[in-house]
């Protein structure tokens, strides 16, 4: 097998810009405020009164573990809004390395997706959230393995810099160091908790972070013991106490947040019903003193903890005290007063986190909203935007908007000095240029290339956010009952849909071209020639520019053939570089053909003269209702792969299951693919198919699969061949599904290991010899496992084909089971090919091929 990779370059000209246009409006009319999260939040009297209450807290808890869905909703839900505590979660990781219910991304887009998950569930239940750099590399069976992946130094520092930053009080922990968390992450969150306990409080250890936050003693670690899955680890004489309580100012109990909490987990399809009625939580000391009577033993939760607070403290109780859940205006002078009460303390983390804690109670109780916004989801690249600003002061409280400015590449002011009319509309907008300099709106942890086990980020104080930063800002100046505060919002793009109403989605800076290949990952058989489609997108109007293909090859002068005409051909030490001039005006399409033996990945080399800047951006977009749009970037690079692969049998059913990329390799095989769901299976002779493959956790996902049962095991009688890919074992449709023509049962057991042993157990059968002679070469240079979810076979019908052994344990041989039915055959296979095609693994090709030919139907 050979790879090699070509990487184009787009270069672009741009035109200057004239003059920007200012307009002020001024109505009566009101904005109607609604639509996702990204919306402006407007809390209600209830929320108000929570957070005034709350301002006397002066406690803090973090909550550890490794993956998004690891976090105890309820016991978060009861601590931040029963206790009134700061509390954080600490997922290590994104989550990268789990299996996708709503769609086909994997790696990092399922990072992606389950971080704005994450965050989706902390609005509800009122946590903050954090993550380390750690890479969710896949299921991991003790935590010495995790820890060959995760530099444990590496991650430690994560967990200390969040736990100096945080200053939890106490840490609690999802799962115990001894391993019974099942999951070698899970018990490796536990261990580096623990350790951060020491660390934290220790000068000596990562005294690079002391220049940003001091050292910090928790007071305590408790792992929270659980009973779930089988596996009971609560004991009556483990501290415990009661989280199901029922929030009378929210109108719910905190099962029922935690519900609401846990469900935002789509893309792991875990929506659950919500728990009303007492639940108790059971815990156990793992480092510092363990408590006897409360979570907070021996931790001082008020204002006396603080220098001078016992007069903050006075000030809170009579705001909440004389608080007017109909005219919540009336606190704001109250509000003021404690503001600079708190400014003239002695500075530190509590006078600095009450202080915008108040600052925001402020904003909300006076009514006012402030919003930027524009009507374009992009803002690109020596172009211009529209930024609209609105202002209202919705109850009348006294308000002047003194300055508004764009904080952006380059800042622009407006001054008004103008007293804020009630429930008046103040609109207007301004034109901004966005300079070249200008960096695109990429995910922080995706910026710098990463290590096999976790992120690199540039700038250590990163560490640990959650989300990607706005790219632009807003910042008001509003002075307020006397006080002048500063105020910021992310400008954001804002639409209204036809069906959901309002929305507000992030404002993503991108450049002005962007290239797109048709596939990322080319498979040649024979040979590296290959050719493909580059779509080209204008974001700006009046465009032009050089688009090229570079890469170094292993003979001395490459031959790269690109269609349209090539304008430019350079060739200097080994580097070839094609290109086509292009005058771009929304989509465009070039084809391109490489014939090189052999391409690798090489710098760009231009000989253009008047290009202002270059791009070699592919632009990925993500889009769920259930989480804000996401956008990020990489190289625009197409990687070939050669490799020996011969098929026989030529087209294929592919029934569509939780999502997966697997059509699109097989296609790339030679085979001709009909996606089949419901309709498509009911209509269809399924003898017109060579073979039928279900995509992955098919029967999970699809509660109609059991229609169609007898459907598919007559084709299997009549010759066909049918090919079922992993399910998990639970939730098997609302009743339980039939697969194969004998029983047999799915089990969670996986080899985890990429590198386990892999032993042929039947030399002579076909998968391993038709039409591809299958050897051991074809299972090196596997990524993240091997296998999930094996079959059991109950009967003795089925033929076990492979073993595989992870570190330390017996061989597995429920990967690939197969059986003749009739005049055809049934395979179950746990081995990921999902995994594993889409990242170009020329062994699954092979072995894949092997199964689609079992019943050898047509040449081809």
């Amino acid at each position: 097998m050979m790879r090699s990779s070509l990487k184009f370059v787009l270069y672009y000209f741009k035109k200057e810009l004239g003059s920007l246009p200012v307009m002020l409006i001024v109505g009566c009319f009101l904005i109607s405020v609604s639509g996702l999260s990204q919306a402006p939040q407007s809390w209600t009297s209830a929320e108000m009164y929570q957070a005034i209450r709350k301002l006397n807290v002066l406690g803090t808890v973090l909550y550890v573990a490794a993956h998004p869905d690891d976090e105890n909703t309820r016991l978060i839900a009861y601590l931040s809004k029963d206790r009134l505590y700061r509390t954080g979660y600490l997922s290590l990781t994104r989550g990268d390395g789990g299996q996708n219910l709503i769609g086909n991304e994997q790696g990092i887009e399922l990072g992606l997706i389950r971080t704005q998950e994450l965050l989706a569930a902390r609005r509800v239940d009122g946590g903050e959230q954090f993550f380390t750099r750690a890479f969710d590399f896949g299921f991991s069976k003790n935590h010495q393995e995790t820890f060959t992946k995760w530099d444990q130094e590496k991650i430690l520092s994560d967990v200390v810099w969040i736990v100096r930053k945080f200053q939890p009080d106490v840490i609690i922990t999802r799962f115990p160091t001894t391993g019974e968390g099942g999951h070698g992450h899970h018990t490796g969150s536990a261990i580096l908790a623990n350790e951060a306990f020491v660390a934290a409080a220790d000068p000596r250890r990562f005294p690079e972070q002391l220049k940003f936050v001091d050292t910090w003693q928790p007071k305590r670690v408790l792992w929270n013991s659980f009973n779930f899955g089988g596996t009971n680890l609560t004991s009556p004489d483990q501290f415990k106490f009661d989280v199901g309580g029922y929030n009378p100012l929210l109108g719910k109990s905190y099962g029922e947040i935690a519900a609401e909490s846990r469900s935002q987990h789509k893309s792991q399809g875990f929506g659950v019903p919500a728990g009303r009625g007492e639940a108790l939580e059971f815990f156990k000391t793992t480092a510092g003193e363990a408590p006897l009577t409360d979570l907070m033993d021996g931790v001082e939760l008020g204002w006396k903890k603080v220098k001078g607070g016992e007069a903050i403290e006075k000030i809170v109780d009579s705001l909440a005290t004389g608080f007017d859940f109909l005219r919540p205006d009336k606190s704001v002078k109250g509000l003021v007063r404690l503001y600079k009460a708190l400014e003239s303390m002695p500075a530190g983390h509590w006078q600095s986190r009450k202080m915008a804690e108040t600052k925001t109670l402020i904003a909300q109780c006076s009514g006012l909203f402030f919003d930027a916004t524009t009507n374009e989801q992009f803002a690109v690249k020596t172009d211009s935007i529209r930024v609209n600003f609105s202002f209202n002061n919705r109850l009348g409280v006294d308000a002047i908007l003194q300055k508004v400015t764009l904080a952006a590449g380059n800042r622009s002011d407006s001054v008004f000095n103008q007293p804020l009319a009630k429930n008046r509309n103040l609109n207007y907008f301004k034109v901004f240029y966005i300079d070249p300099s200008t960096a695109e709106t990429q995910p922080y942890w995706l910026e710098q290339k990463m290590e096999e086990g976790s992120f690199n980020v540039k700038d250590p104080q990163l560490i640990g956010n959650p989300d990607v930063e706005p790219s632009f800002w807003m910042s008001c100046l509003i002075n307020i009952e006397g006080e002048t505060f500063e105020f910021t919002r992310p400008v954001r793009y804002k639409f209204t849909d036809p069906v959901k109403g309002e929305l507000y989605e992030p404002l993503v800076v991108i450049p002005p071209l962007l290239v797109t290949p048709d596939e990322t990952v080319k498979m040649t058989r024979d040979h590296n020639n290959f050719d493909g489609v580059l779509k080209v997108q204008a974001k700006k109007r009046n465009v032009s520019g050089v688009v090229t293909g570079n890469g170094r090859s292993a003979s001395a002068r490459p031959a790269f053939e690109f269609r349209p005409d090539r304008v430019s051909i350079t060739d200097r030490n080994g580097i070839a570089e094609v290109g086509y001039k292009i005058k771009a005006a929304g989509d465009s399409e070039y084809t391109f053909a490489i014939t090189s033996d052999s391409i690798r990945k090489a710098s760009s080399v231009s000989t253009e003269e008047g290009y202002r800047n270059s791009f070699y951006k592919d632009m990925h977009e993500i889009k769920y209702d259930h989480i804000p749009y996401i956008n990020y970037f990489t190289d625009a690079t197409v990687v070939n792969r050669k490799l020996d692969l011969k098929i026989y049998n030529k087209k294929i059913g592919y029934i569509i299951g939780a999502g997966d990329k697997v059509p699109e390799a097989l296609e790339q095989m030679g085979y001709e693919v009909l996606l089949l769901g419901s309709k498509e299976l009911s209509r269809n002779n399924l003898s017109q198919f060579d073979a039928i493959i279900t995509g992955v956790r098919a029967y999970n996902t699809n509660d109609w699969m059991n229609t169609y049962y007898n459907k598919l095991m007559r084709y299997v009688q009549e010759g066909g061949n049918l090919i079922v890919q992993y399910n998990t074992s639970s939730n098997l449709g609302p009743v339980r599904a039939k697969i194969g023509p004998f029983p047999f049962t799915i089990v969670r057991t996986r080899v985890t290991d990429e590198n386990a042993p892999v032993s042929i157990l039947k030399p002579d059968h076909p998968v391993f010899n038709f039409p591809n002679k299958i050897t051991p070469e074809d299972f090196t240079g596997w990524i993240q496992e091997r296998s999930v979810y094996h079959g059991s076979d109950t009967t003795g019908k089925y033929e076990r084909l492979i073993g595989m052994t992870d570190p330390g344990e017996k061989q597995e041989e429920g990967s690939l089971l197969v059986t003749k039915y009739g005049k055809g055959y049934f395979t179950y296979t746990g081995i990921v090919f999902f995994r594993q095609l889409p990242a170009g693994v020329p062994g699954a090709y092979r072995l894949l091929a092997n199964i689609i030919a079992l019943n050898r139907k047509k040449a081809f």
